[in-house]
């Protein structure tokens, strides 16, 4: 939009909202590089003629609309006295909270700068933080509660925050090691029929723990913390027999674990350790016939003490945005056809 004088005193029916950007903080902060983040802005009012001129923004259009926009900049500034920048992404996901808490869909009395400011942890130049109410829900939980489950689509950062956390908690002392476990169950594909030694052959489903590691920790160091024993990475089933004492334990794809697994899992819990379980039940890679653990574990344990269940959806994804798109696709599909992640539930391919 072209930046223009503020309106004059608006027609009836209509509000009017005033807010001057304080001297600190550069326009450019505030309505994006080209003006990008004033357009998202615009695009999510279209009830709302926004204005700028030199520090002073105004809005003028449908009351419920225009008091939104207030919030909005209310909210904006706070995020950036932290000095964390503002992105269209952070920009568009606060107006979603904002609409939420103003419909009465939002169950909570979160404000977007709560959420977008907290930090989890700092490393290598960069903050890890919650981008939405869901994820910062799930991270609250994390310190509250003994047993976590976070359960949602691709993208949503189930396993990463989770990851995050555990990293937290190794730095502050509040556990002596981290171990990360996946099921070693193949999504289309055989392990078997992989070249090298088995270990070799279960690598490549640990693969993803290792990339977030090296995200979050100095990637030399991550060898010596190996060697040591004071971060395991290894398949589920190197865990059986065990209790783990003064550890963050995370359990990664639990959706591929059977019901007997995801027991034997729950059951390792030492003294002074935490559990935090992830995983997508949309998507089961278990043979014909398994159920999934995840899914059974949920009529079980939900309403537990000390057990909570987080659970994210296509509105928590922080990839890419036709990610969201893409899973709320599939769930469409599923409820017209009467199917489960695309397939007919009687059919050959039946997901448990």
């Amino acid at each position: 939009m072209t930046q223009t004088p503020t309106a004059h005193t608006p027609a009836q029916g209509k509000a009017r909202a005033q807010f001057t950007v304080p001297a600190q903080h550069p326009m450019v902060a505030v309505l994006g590089s080209g003006d990008s983040l004033l357009r998202v802005i615009e695009t999510a009012f279209p009830a709302a003629d926004i204005h700028v001129r030199g520090n002073e923004i105004s809005a003028v259009g449908d009351p419920r609309e225009v008091a939104l926009v207030q919030r909005l900049f209310d909210e904006m500034m706070l995020v950036l006295r932290t000095g964390q920048p503002m992105t269209e992404d952070a920009v568009e996901r606060s107006i979603a909270m904002l609409r939420a808490s103003e419909n009465g869909t939002s169950d909570g009395q979160e404000t977007p700068a709560e959420v977008l400011t907290q930090n989890i942890l700092s490393s290598r130049g960069r903050t890890i933080r919650p981008k939405t109410l869901n994820q910062k829900r799930y991270v609250d939980a994390i310190d509250k509660h003994t047993i976590v489950f976070g359960i949602g689509p691709a993208g949503t950062g189930k396993t990463y925050l989770a990851m995050a956390k555990a990293v937290q908690a190794l730095q502050s002392k509040q556990v002596n090691r981290i171990i990360l476990t996946r099921p070693a169950v193949e999504a289309g594909e055989r392990l078997g029929f992989l070249p090298g030694t088995l270990y070799e052959k279960i690598d490549p489903y640990l693969r993803p723990l290792y990339d977030a590691l090296h995200d979050m920790l100095d990637p030399d160091s991550i060898p010596k913390l190996m060697a040591s024993g004071t971060i395991e990475v290894a398949p589920l089933a190197y865990m059986r027999g065990r209790t783990l004492n003064d550890a963050f334990i995370i359990l990664d794809e639990a959706q591929n674990t059977s019901p007997e697994q995801m027991k034997m899992f729950l059951t390792r819990l030492g003294f002074e350790s935490k559990i935090v379980i992830t995983g997508d039940v949309t998507q089961v890679d278990l043979p014909n016939g398994t159920k999934s653990g995840l899914r059974q574990v949920q009529d079980i344990l939900e309403g537990l003490d000390d057990v909570h269940f987080s659970r994210l959806s296509s509105q928590d994804v922080v990839r890419h945005k036709l990610v969201g798109r893409i899973v709320d696709a599939y769930e469409q599909y599923d409820s017209e056809n009467g199917t489960e992640n695309g397939t007919h539930k009687g059919g050959r391919n039946k997901r448990k």
